[in-house]
């Protein structure tokens, strides 16, 4: 079910959160310690708020691509949306918690705010999860290509790949589960988030893991995947 919802408080961050993944979060700023204070308010199952990705600049000029100068626009237009699933106070006003990816949204607007330190809100249009039969049968693909990709990761650091989780087959949760472990940039992540379909999804990640498998004997080590410790929740 897609719809609009108003007043939603922003976080934006550089990095792409997906439906499904888990994030730790150390908040220190004042304005997002207002908004970890305001969530703690409300009933359990309405702490949330949306994650955005900077496309550039800080996140105090934050900007839609409506309202985007010569520059560009300050924030991604696709965002998710996030749950609050533990929260860790401290005596001086600092938190560590850690939030659930939910649904993506579309960004329609930011609110104006005169008060730096207030929290960032905006409106947000859900997206539907749309799926079909060429997504399933891309899912044992992209099970398969990312499994070899992990391997390849260890193999390059001199190390032995872990027994992996088993990954899900409904080809919505693979496609956000590799999104999620690909090690990629954030350019990259943003587009599989913005995909419209899981079957897009999916065969942009093929894409990928065909490019990054490639590239192992030549880039620079990168961290590997441990599949097995992945945060990742299926709420």
């Amino acid at each position: 079910m897609t719809g609009l919802l108003t007043g939603v408080p922003l976080f934006p961050l550089g990095t792409v959160l997906f439906p499904g993944a888990l994030l730790p979060l150390h908040i220190f700023e004042t304005r997002y310690r207002r908004l970890v204070a305001g969530l703690q308010e409300r009933a359990p199952d309405q702490r949330q708020f949306g994650v955005v990705a900077i496309r550039a600049g800080r996140e105090v000029a934050a900007r839609t691509a409506a309202d985007a100068d010569e520059t560009g626009p300050t924030l991604y237009s696709v965002g998710c949306l996030a749950g609050l699933r533990a929260a860790q106070s401290y005596a001086d006003g600092r938190w560590d918690i850690v939030v659930a990816g939910t649904r993506r949204f579309r960004l329609v607007d930011v609110d104006p705010v005169d008060d730096p330190d207030e929290p960032l809100t905006g409106t947000l249009e859900l997206l539907p999860e749309l799926t079909s039969a060429h997504a399933a049968d891309l899912a044992p693909q992209v099970t398969r290509q990312f499994l070899d990709y992990r391997d390849a990761m260890y193999r390059a650091q001199g190390q032995v790949a872990e027994p992996a989780s088993d990954l899900p087959a409904d080809p919505v949760l693979l496609s956000y589960l590799v999104a999620a472990a690909v090690v990629v940039d954030l350019p990259d992540k943003q587009r599989l988030l913005t995909a419209e379909t899981a079957g897009n999804r999916l065969e942009r990640e093929m894409e990928l893991l065909r490019r990054e498998s490639a590239q192992l004997s030549t880039l620079a080590t990168r961290p590997a995947v441990e599949l097995g410790r992945l945060p990742y929740s299926t709420n």
